[in-house]
This record gives C-alpha cells, structure tokens and sequence, in this order.
C-alpha cells in the first residue's frame, strides 16, 4: 500500500500512525501544503489521509493553495472513489470539498472528552471493536455543520454533533485526534493560536495540567489509535480488492 499524506503545519502529522505504518510495510509520501509543496498524480496512491492544522477550510484568501486541495480531495473522493481518511481539519475539508458545511462552534473543545457513537458508527468497520462511547483527545475550535450529500453520520457529542461521518463506502472523517503522542500536547501549545484556543476552552490553570492528564491516558490512546489504524487498512485492503476485481 502507498498513502499520500497532506499536511497543513509541520507539527500536524500522521503521530503514532507512523509507527504502524512502518511495522505494516506501508509507503507514505507527505505534502506539505503550507510550505508550497506540490501535490502529485493522484493515481499512485490507495489512500488519501489528511491531517490537522491551524487554519479554517474558508480562509482562501490567505491561504490559496486550500483550492487546490478541496479539488483534489474531491477528485480522490468522488472520481477515483479510494478510501480517504481526514483527521480535525482533514475532517471539515472533506465535508466542504463534497459540498457540506463548516462554521465556527459555540467554544473549543480542547481535551480528554467522549463522541457517542450512531447506530451507523456501531455498524461501520472504521468502529469494530471499539466501546461506546469513545473516548478522545480533542483540539478544534471549527465544526461541521451540514453533511455532504451521501454522508452517514458515525458519532457526536453534546459539543458537537458531528465527531465522525463516512462519505460512500470507504471516504472517512474524524473530528478528533486519533494519532497523538507524548510529544502532541507540548508542541500544540508553542502555537499561538492553539495555545490561545486550549486558555479559552480549559482556562489557564487546567490548561497548564492538560500535557500531564494526556500523558496519563496515552496507553489507551495508543490502543484504540491501533485499532482504528488497523480498522482503516482493512477497508483500503477491501477497496484495492474491489477495484482489481
């Protein structure tokens, strides 16, 4: 398998998703879309996975090469129908890229937190094998207002109602952060911007606690981001098998 991977900050990449592609023998190319990198021939690759970063999916303006992106997002997605899996940002771009819509929520939701599964996230192959409710490390303050056409709906919360949605049989997006490790929480906070969300949603005193009360729940996450991890090569094993046949 190859997967191509679109960053939009270097500090937002494939986390602990590196170590199993590694142990799985996967090949991945990044492309770092805010330093200008070019994104290659779609063709070559059985899935698209797209990471988080600080902007919003509406800022064109300031950052143009987010138009190039959603086209090839859409292309992936809808033409050559290969399994996609977006992450936070990665997320609200495939729900706007396939014509649904992103807006800013009430407040961040920043931290240890848990998404409900929906009697379509219970029955998904993305979700076999997990508890519900799940739970999740989160950090966004943007949210997914209106599914694209074709969505499924796999989980929410109170904060948000839209944690999880497939798009067709194999197109994924998550709202939360599946891939941290020891080194996320730390590094998110040198961000301004990140660190101004974390004040807001925590305040400072929980926010200045939050490394130590990841740092606690690592080992689960590191469980359950295994499963998912393995969930997803399953359904880009099933689609490959479905494209020869």
């Amino acid at each position: 398998m190859r997967f191509l991977v679109f960053q939009h900050i270097d500090i937002e990449h494939p986390g602990i998703f590196r170590e199993f592609w590694r142990a799985d023998g996967i090949a991945w190319d990044a492309v770092e879309l805010d330093e200008g990198d070019p994104i290659p021939e779609l063709e070559a690759y059985d899935a698209l996975v797209v990471m988080g970063g600080p902007m919003d999916v509406w800022q064109e303006v300031e950052h143009p090469w987010l138009v190039t992106e959603k086209a090839a997002i859409r292309r992936f997605v809808r033409e050559l129908n290969r399994p996609y899996l977006g992450i936070c940002l990665g997320h609200q771009l495939l729900a706007d890229a396939l014509g649904g819509a992103v807006a800013l929520g009430n407040t961040p939701e920043v931290g240890l937190g848990r998404v409900e599964l929906t009697a379509a996230g219970l029955q998904d192959p993305l979700f076999a094998g997990f508890a519900n409710p799940v739970e999740t490390f989160q950090w966004h303050g943007a949210e997914v207002t209106r599914l694209p056409e074709g969505a499924e709906l796999l989980a929410g919360n109170a904060a948000c109602a839209v944690q999880a949605l497939r798009v067709g049989s194999s197109a994924y997006g998550v709202q939360y952060h599946v891939e941290i490790t020891e080194q996320t929480v730390p590094q998110w906070r040198e961000l301004p911007a990140y660190a101004a969300s974390l004040d807001t949603a925590l305040g400072p005193q929980r926010a200045a606690g939050l490394a130590a009360e990841t740092a606690a729940r690592l080992p689960a996450f590191a469980t359950a981001a295994r499963r998912f991890n393995d969930n997803f090569l399953r359904v880009v094993a099933a689609s490959r098998t479905t494209s020869v046949g």
